[in-house]
């Protein structure tokens, strides 16, 4: 499932992403009765809530008005509806990241630790890698998260166009490693199949089907033997999520000895 940022009606989107205290963001005058009035921080807050629980096939008006014992009408007064509510959500849970890295231990230390911090966002909110990159929200935590990877990369003297293709290429690579791991929860959430049981049931079967395997396909028989190491491994993490996270570590070492490459060649060495 891919959600399209930007879908519902621009001017009240933008409005509400970029608002301070005025009416978009002020509370609503409570009518008679206990119950409390509703803002717009409080109906995206639920609006996480489902997706971080059910996943973005869940969220509706109707689901995140449930949540706040409310009706999908009452919710249309702060927000026109589900498009510009995608946009909120997404801008609301990146003012999670960090607004910047520290310098000292340099680019490298600084850029890993953005990566890092980014694969565990991903991972709490595995709905946002639903959250097609094709056009972005514009919203003020959006720009903060994006200021934040380039001020990592700041002090390297790289020329203001390498730069922006750097900063697209180490967001599209975490985005795309993460999402491994990210699926790899999904599926055992939505099967009920662990992955080590999962891979254990196939790989006997493939053994079965193909003994000449090896034979045939020499390269990767010798890669499995580190597959089949990998599995006797005592570790609480399901073996796919495993995977992905030290393929992620090992692919994003070499993207940043890339960069350092890129670094050379455009500052010439005092």
């Amino acid at each position: 499932m891919v959600v399209f940022a930007g879908q519902g009606d621009a001017r009240r989107s933008m409005d509400l992403l970029w608002r301070g205290n005025g009416p978009a963001a002020a509370v609503r005058r409570p009518g008679p009765g206990p119950r409390p009035g509703l803002t717009v921080d409080a109906i995206v807050e639920a609006a996480v809530a489902v997706a971080d629980a059910d996943g973005m096939p869940a969220l509706s008006m109707r689901a995140v008005g449930e949540r706040l014992g409310r009706t999908a009408m009452a919710l249309y007064t702060y927000v026109p509806g589900k498009s510009e509510l995608v946009d909120l959500m997404y801008d609301q849970v990146l003012a999670e990241l960090p607004a910047g890295y520290p310098q000292a231990a340099g680019w490298r230390a600084a850029v890993t630790a953005w990566a890092d911090d980014s694969w565990a966002f991903h991972l709490r909110h595995p709905w946002v890698l639903q959250v097609s990159q094709a056009r972005p929200v514009l919203g003020p935590n959006e720009y903060r998260a994006l200021e934040a990877l380039i001020g990592a990369l700041a002090g390297t003297g790289l020329p203001g166009g390498r730069l922006r293709r750097i900063v697209g290429a180490l967001v599209g690579y975490v985005r795309g490693s993460v999402r491994t791991a990210a699926e790899a929860r999904e599926a055992a959430a939505a099967t009920g199949v662990g992955d080590d049981e999962w891979w254990f049931g196939r790989a006997s079967l493939l053994a079965e089907v193909a003994p000449d395997f090896a034979e045939r396909f020499p390269l990767l028989a010798a890669l499995e033997q580190d597959r089949t190491a990998a599995f006797e491994q005592d570790d609480s993490v399901p073996y796919q999520e495993r995977e992905a996270r030290e393929t992620f570590t090992a692919g994003l070492a070499v993207l940043l000895d890339g960069v350092e490459a890129a670094i050379a060649r455009a500052v010439p060495p005092a």
